[in-house]
C-alpha cells in the first residue's frame, strides 16, 4: 500500500550539513570493503593478495588527488566546506583518523596472508628467514644485477638531500664511520631506480619446492654494506613519498594542449609531498630528518608494519600458476545472433544488441569496426578515446581503416587522470596514420564512450552506433562490469552526429532527439525525472527509483531524492564507491536504501531507471551522479528503446543486484556500512548468477 509523507516534511531544512556525508570519507569507507574481500576466506588466497594490492593503489590516489588538494586548499585558506560543512582543517584529522585505522588493518592482512601463502608453500621472504644458501644467491644477485645500477647518496654538505621521485622506493641508511677523505659518515639514501624490479624470483634449484619471493627493499637493506664499504651500517629503513598529481593546466590560455600537458607530466614526479610512509621500525630521529626535507608534518607520516610499496606484491598473482588459489577462469561469449551472423550490419539494422560486459565478450566491437575498417561502403568512423590501453587492436583497427581512405576521426581525452601521458602517444600515433585526432572541448573532459560508423546503403547514408558505461579498453571488459549498446536507431545516430560535431567543430548548443547529454540536458533531465517521481507519490501513484553509479555527491540531486523520499517514493541505490547521501534518516530518507557491491569485478556500469506511473524509462550512462559528471564533462546517457533489452538491463544489473545477499553492503546513516547476510534466504551472488548465465 502507498505511504503517505510525513507531515513535517517540508519544514525540514533539506540543505542542513547533517544530512550530507563528506565525500573523502566516503572514499575511504570504500577502500574499507575492498580490504574486506582481502581478508574473505570465501576468496581464492591469490585474488586476496590482489584485492590488497588494489587497496594500496586506491590509497596512492586517494592521497595524489583528493587529500593534495585539500591541502593545497587549506595552506591558501581557499577551502569552502562541502555540502557536509565540514572546515578542511576538520576534515583533514578526521582523513588522518581514518585512514590510520585502514592503513593498520591492510598491514594486519598483509601479515595474515604472509601466513597463509607460506601454508600454501608460497614463500615472501624477509632477511631474517633467508637460509644460507639462499643468502648466498641473493647477494651474487645483488652484486651483479643490483649494485650496478645503484647511485647510493651520502649526505653531507656538499651532497644535499635529493628530489625523490613519487611512489618510488628508498631506503635511509644510517652509517657509521670515516671515508677514503676522512669524512665522518651520518646518513646515506639510498633510490631505487626504477629499472629494478621490485620482487625477485629465487630458482627452484636454490630453494626447493615451492615459490620464493623476495622484495627488493629487503636486499637493498641486507647487503648496504657492500654499497659502503668502510662503513658500519647502523640501521636502514625503507620510505616512499606520495606527491600531489593533479594537473593544473589553464586550458583556456594555451595554444597547445597536448604540449602543455607534455611538459606539466615532466614536473609531476616532483610536485609538493603530501604522504610519507616509512618502516615501523624507523627512529623518530629519521623520520624527523625526513619529515623536514620534505616539508611535511608529523599527521603525513604513515608508519608500514611490511614493505612500503606493498602494491607491488600483486606481481606475484601473475606469475604464480596455481588455479586453485584463483578465481575459476570463464569463458565471455558472444551474442547468440552476432555469433551466427558474418554481417554485423546487417543485423544491427534489424534489431538492437544488447553486450554486458565482462559476461559477454568486449570482441563484438573489435569485430564491428573490423568490420567497418574492411568495408568499402563504411564512409566514416568517429570514436572516442578516454582509457584504451595501449596494447589494443581497436587502435591498429583506427590506423588501418585510415589508411583505407576512410574518414576516422577520434576524440582523446588528454586529462584522462594517470593515463595522460599513454593518451599523449596515442593521439601522435594516430595522427601520424592521418587520423584527424581531437582533445574535446577546453575546460570539460570528454568522458562519453561512443562510436559511430557512417555507411552508404544504395542511395541514401546509413549511421550505426555503439555507445557504453565503459572505456574502449579491452583488458578492462573482462574486469568490469559494463553495459553497451549496438544500434541503427535513426534518431540516436542523428543524435551522435550532432554531438561529435559539437566536439570536433566547437558548435553552438544542439537538440538532441533520445540521447541526454552533459553539460546540457543530462542534469535537468534527471532531476526533472526524480521530481516527475515526486509528483506521481505525490497525486497517490506508486512512485519508484531505481539507480546504479559508481559514486553520488551532487548536492542538488541529492536534495531531489530527499524530497522524493518524504514525498512518499521507494528509492534503491547500487553505489560501488562514495556516497554522500544518508539513508534512513526519520522524514528525510527513510524510503531510500543505498547498497554497494564489491566482488570479483569492478561495478562499473551506470545504469537509471525511473518508474513512471507504469511506462518506465531506463538509460544506460557514462556518468555518475556527481558535480564533475553532470556539470563539468561531456558525457552521454542513452536510452534502451527496445523494451526486451530494457527488462534485460534491469533484470541483470538491478533487480539481481538488489537481490544481493553476500557481497553487498549496506550504508546507514552513519556513513558506516554493513555487510549484507543472507539469514534465513538462500545465498545469492549477483556476479555468480550472471556467470552462471553468460559463461556456463
Amino acid at each position: 500500500m502507498h505511504q503517505q509523507p510525513s507531515a513535517n516534511a517540508n519544514s525540514i531544512d533539506l540543505h542542513a550539513p547533517a544530512l550530507y556525508l563528506s565525500r573523502e570519507l566516503a572514499a575511504l569507507e570504500f577502500n574499507f570493503r575492498v580490504l574486506a574481500m582481502a581478508r574473505d576466506a570465501s576468496v581464492p588466497l591469490l585474488e586476496r593478495l590482489r584485492y590488497l594490492g588494489i587497496v594500496a593503489n586506491n590509497l596512492d590516489e586517494f592521497f595524489e588527488v583528493r587529500v593534495a588538494m585539500l591541502k593545497h586548499h587549506h595552506a591558501f585558506g581557499s577551502a569552502a566546506p562541502g555540502p557536509d560543512g565540514l572546515p578542511s582543517g576538520e576534515l583533514l584529522g578526521r582523513i588522518r583518523h581514518r585512514a590510520l585505522d585502514l592503513v593498520a588493518e591492510q598491514f594486519a592482512a598483509w601479515n595474515e596472508q604472509v601466513d597463509l601463502l607460506a601454508d600454501e608453500k608460497i614463500h615472501i621472504l624477509t632477511r631474517k628467514q633467508w637460509t644460507a644458501r639462499q643468502r648466498r644467491w641473493l647477494q651474487g644477485y645483488f652484486e651483479h644485477e643490483v649494485l650496478p645500477v645503484l647511485s647510493p647518496l651520502g649526505l653531507d654538505p656538499s651532497h644535499p638531500f635529493p628530489r625523490i621521485l613519487n611512489k618510488t622506493l628508498n631506503i635511509a641508511v644510517v652509517l657509521k664511520g670515516r671515508d677514503a677523505f676522512g669524512h665522518e659518515g651520518h646518513m646515506a639514501l639510498v633510490r631505487a631506480p626504477r629499472s629494478l624490479p621490485r620482487i625477485i624470483r629465487i630458482p627452484a634449484e636454490v630453494c626447493g619446492d615451492g615459490d620464493h619471493f623476495v622484495f627488493l627493499a629487503e636486499m637493498l637493506q641486507a647487503f648496504a654494506d657492500m654499497m659502503f664499504p668502510g662503513f658500519k651500517v647502523v640501521g636502514s629503513y625503507q620510505f616512499r613519498v606520495t606527491r600531489n598529481s593533479e594537473l593544473i593546466v589553464e586550458e583556456a590560455e594555451i595554444a597547445n594542449l597536448a604540449l602543455a600537458l607534455s611538459e606539466e607530466l615532466v614536473g609531476r614526479g616532483y610536485a609538493r609531498p603530501v604522504r610519507l610512509e616509512i618502516a615501523s621500525d624507523c627512529p623518530k630521529a629519521i623520520t624527523a630528518m625526513l619529515i623536514q626535507n620534505f616539508q611535511l608534518e608529523e599527521a603525513d607520516v604513515y608508519r608500514c608494519d611490511g614493505p612500503v610499496n606493498i602494491i607491488r606484491a600483486g606481481l606475484m598473482y601473475d606469475w604464480i600458476d596455481r588455479p586453485e588459489l584463483k578465481y575459476p577462469r570463464f569463458n565471455p561469449q558472444l551474442p547468440a545472433a552476432l555469433e551466427s551472423t558474418r554481417n554485423k550490419f546487417d543485423l544491427i539494422s534489424q534489431r538492437d544488441i544488447l553486450l554486458h560486459h565482462p559476461y559477454q565478450s568486449f570482441a563484438a566491437v573489435i569485430d564491428l569496426l573490423r568490420q567497418a575498417t574492411a568495408d568499402p561502403q563504411v564512409l566514416a568512423i568517429k570514436q572516442t578515446l578516454y582509457r584504451a590501453g595501449e596494447d589494443t587492436p581497436l587502435v591498429d583497427l583506427l590506423v588501418e581503416a585510415a589508411r583505407h581512405g576512410k574518414d576516422v576521426t577520434v576524440v582523446i581525452e588528454l586529462r584522462a587522470r594517470f593515463d595522460e601521458e599513454a593518451n599523449i602517444r596515442l593521439a601522435t600515433r594516430l595522427q601520424e596514420a592521418g587520423v584527424q585526432v581531437v582533445y574535446g572541448v577546453v575546460g570539460f573532459k570528454t568522458h562519453a564512450k561512443m562510436m559511430l560508423i557512417v555507411r552508404r546503403e544504395g542511395d541514401v547514408l546509413r549511421r550505426y552506433v555503439h555507445l557504453s558505461t565503459g572505456n574502449y579498453h579491452q583488458a578492462n571488459s573482462r574486469m568490469y562490469t559494463d553495459i553497451g549498446l549496438m544500434t541503427a536507431n535513426e534518431d540516436i545516430g542523428e543524435d551522435l552526429h550532432k554531438v561529435f560535431q559539437q566536439l570536433s567543430g566547437l558548435g553552438p548548443m544542439i537538440k538532441l532527439k533520445r540521447l541526454l547529454h552533459s553539460p546540457f540536458t543530462l542534469y535537468p533531465s534527471v532531476m526533472a525525472k526524480i521530481e516527475r517521481e515526486t509528483a506521481h507519490a505525490q497525486a497517490g501513484r506508486p512512485a519508484r527509483i531505481v539507480a546504479k553509479l559508481n559514486a553520488l555527491n551532487e548536492s542538488h540531486v541529492i536534495e531531489a531524492l530527499y524530497r522524493a523520499s518524504q514525498a512518499g517514493v521507494e528509492i534503491d541505490l547500487i553505489i560501488r564507491g562514495a556516497c554522500t547521501l544518508r539513508p534512513g534518516l526519520p522524514g528525510i530518507s527513510e524510503r531510500i536504501r543505498v547498497r554497494s557491491i564489491i566482488g570479483r569485478f569492478l561495478e562499473h556500469s551506470r545504469v537509471y531507471w525511473f518508474a513512471n506511473d507504469g511506462e518506465p524509462e531506463l538509460y544506460c550512462a557514462s556518468a555518475d551522479w556527481m558535480e564533475r559528471n553532470l556539470m563539468r564533462r561531456i558525457e552521454v546517457a542513452f536510452p534502451i528503446l527496445d523494451p526486451e533489452l530494457a527488462t534485460r538491463v534491469f533484470e541483470e544489473t538491478l533487480a539481481n543486484g538488489l537481490a544481493d545477499n553476500t557481497q553487498a553492503w549496506l550504508l546507514g546513516d552513519d556513513g558506516r556500512y554493513v555487510r549484507a547476510e543472507p539469514g534465513t534466504q538462500a545465498p545469492y551472488s549477483a556476479q555468480s548468477r550472471l556467470l552462471e548465465r553468460f559463461c556456463p
